[in-house]
């Protein structure tokens, strides 16, 4: 019985043996090249573009076809230059049909290392966007599994493209009447990691763009100041988790995305606390452009409302964008302000007060310009005293703040862009002085540029220069007042006020055996940087300046 036993387990061996000295002979004598021909075919009837693969070779271990080269051939509306490049590729087959009667049936392709371009041109159409479309495919294909690995794709129009590396896309069961599973990570430009999971299908055989997709997205520290996306100046990193449901043409983008160390303009400082974005977003697939739902912008517990619209058609994205948000907490968006250019002077916080705005922003995605009404309310400033700096100028010897500053209210229209900031029709009550109103710029290197008007409610002069003083008054003093006059007389004429409520180019009202000067206007400069502001007399007339300036841009539009 052993006997036996042991016979046919020789038999079986010698004949496994024998079949596989066969197929190795069988496969040996196969002309691999012959292939070629058919599967060059194959793939460009199946594509629409001309495929073109180098000598082949047999695997009788992998069950596959290897060629050392591929090209897939682009769109000729968009370039002469190859769409897709890889060294090698191999194609899974299966065996035994390609043995007996040279039947070439595909089942896998994996592509190494290839190089993919995709290019959009100026109406905003992608060049991939003809791949197996009815109109220039005359087969079909279904294929178990498909893979790119270690790629690069370069996404761009034609003069301007960003490289993404290291790429690598996995999808099986491919047909085009079918839906199939897809994954794809990817390493973007300036670092940070892209990755996509979803289902594809079926194929749209007139645009491949609008090809039906459901796909959770998830980008990881991606690098904006290294993306070429923003202005040089701008940068931050940015984390996106979101889902993609595109049917019929039109995608919805849902979710949630977070940007830390937030840098907006030339002289800025990356923000120290993240802007957390809930984002709902629909794209059209054929106009290329799309629209912001209701969203929300929130910086702790300060929250704001975004909407808009953006147009992705020419070189580079242009939104229109508007923020609005009131009452938000000014301590919770004090650590946001160094990436606008505002950076508070050295140990000042804001301890109290709420903030709103309502800012459009506009523009191609690298020259953003942000601008709008800014208003900051029943805010204490902690650690700033007003009056120790504005003492250099005489006029304010005698005030005295202490060391945290009440602002009542302040309110400018701001525009922000990558050179810098500018504030226009700046108003302020501040319960230590009084009302404070001007016009300034912070430049690219943060420097101060502000003429400012001060209208005092109350001020106590020093003993040194209380009484009434002759016109026009000596030295700084009398200089900063007898230019007061001018202001005075521009401000109550703006504002309707008689002669009574002008100064006369006189030290003013200056009473009482005290010294207090009350319901004067006087002129003064602030330079120096944000965090080391220095307030310095008008003796130029710089605020009388942009306060003309400002008066004419109201009777225009009046």
């Amino acid at each position: 019985m052993e006997f036996r036993t042991a016979r046919i387990v020789r038999v079986t061996l010698v004949v496994l043996v024998a079949v596989a000295v066969l197929l190795v002979a069988a496969v040996s004598v196969i002309p691999a090249d012959r292939f070629r021909r058919a599967i060059e075919q194959r793939a460009s009837a199946a594509l629409g573009r001309d495929v073109s693969v180098g000598h082949l070779r047999i695997s009788l271990l992998h069950q596959s076809l290897s060629a050392e080269t591929l090209i897939i051939a682009d769109d000729r509306a968009f370039s002469s230059s190859p769409f897709l490049t890889a060294k090698f590729v191999t194609i899974g087959v299966r065996l035994w049909p390609l043995i007996m009667s040279r039947s070439l049936n595909v089942t896998d392709i994996t592509i190494e290392q290839p190089v993919v371009t995709l290019s959009r041109n100026a109406a905003g159409r992608w060049n991939y966007a003809s791949l197996a479309t009815s109109s220039n495919t005359s087969g079909t294909f279904a294929i178990r599994k498909l893979e790119l690995r270690d790629g690069r794709v370069l996404v761009g129009t034609e003069t301007r493209k960003r490289t993404y590396d290291h790429v690598n896309v996995a999808a099986s069961d491919l047909s085009p009447v079918s839906r199939w599973p897809i994954t794809a990570i990817a390493v973007l430009p300036g670092g940070g990691t892209f990755s996509l999971t979803g289902d594809v299908g079926p194929m749209d055989r007139t645009d491949e763009t609008l090809t039906p997709l459901d796909a959770i997205v998830a980008i990881d520290g991606l690098n904006l100041a290294k993306t070429g996306f923003l202005n040089p100046s701008a940068g931050g990193l940015l984390d996106v988790k979101a889902t993609i449901a595109s049917t019929g043409g039109v995608a919805a983008i849902v979710g949630n995305a977070t940007l830390s160390k937030a840098l907006l303009v030339a002289g800025g400082a990356p923000a120290s606390r993240p802007v957390a974005v809930s984002f709902d977003s629909s794209y059209d697939l054929r106009t290329h452009t799309g629209t912001l739902n209701p969203s929300s912008l929130k910086m702790g517990a300060a929250a704001a409302r975004l909407t808009g619209t953006y147009d992705a058609r020419g070189e580079s994205a242009v939104v229109n964008m508007k923020i609005a948000g009131g009452r938000m907490s000014a301590a919770e968006l004090e650590g946001f302000m160094p990436a606008l250019g505002i950076h508070l002077p050295q140990a000042a916080h804001l301890a109290a007060g709420t903030i709103e705005a309502n800012v459009n922003v506009v523009g191609a995605i690298g020259r953003l310009v942000a601008a709008g009404n800014v208003g900051l309310f029943k805010a204490r400033l902690t650690g700033f005293d007003l009056g120790s700096k504005m003492r250099t100028i005489s006029a304010f010897t005698g005030l005295h703040t202490g060391s945290d500053l009440d602002i009542e209210s302040m309110t400018t229209n701001m525009r922000v862009a990558a050179d810098g900031l500018r504030f226009d029709h700046f108003s302020a009550d501040v319960g230590s002085l009084g009302h404070i109103t001007g016009a300034g710029t912070i430049d690219a290197r943060n420097n101060l540029h502000f003429g400012m008007v001060a209208t005092l409610t109350h001020l106590t002069l020093p003993s040194s220069m209380s009484g009434r003083r002759p016109v026009g008054g000596t030295g700084a003093l009398g200089t900063a007042i007898g230019t007061a006059g001018a202001v005075g007389d521009l401000l109550g004429t703006l504002t309707g006020g008689d002669s009574t409520s002008k100064i006369t180019g006189a030290a003013g009202r200056i009473t009482g055996a005290t010294g207090q000067l009350k319901n004067e206007r006087i002129p003064f400069v602030v330079e120096g940087t944000t965090s080391n502001p220095q307030f310095i007399p008008d003796l130029s007339g710089v605020a009388l300046h942009m306060l003309q300036g400002q008066a004419e841009g109201l009777a225009r539009r009046r």
